[in-house]
């Protein structure tokens, strides 16, 4: 699966890094992120976005 975050709307709340703290982790740099993972995590990486507060975080199928 990919994972990205649009970094116009990211404000670093963190809230990713604590509900997925595997995939999302907050640095002194602000917001570093796992861009790929296996589908296994899927679950981590949408109760990630879903606790996004301005919605900056969009999972889709691995590409190819």
């Amino acid at each position: 699966m990919d994972i990205s975050v649009d970094r116009d709307l990211c404000d670093n709340h963190g809230q990713c890094a604590i509900a997925a703290p595997d995939l999302f982790r907050m640095t002194e740099y602000g917001l570093e992120y796992e861009a790929h993972a296996d589908e296994i995590r899927r679950a981590d990486a949408d109760d990630a976005a879903d606790v996004c507060p301005v919605q900056a975080i969009v999972i889709g199928a691995r590409s190819a």
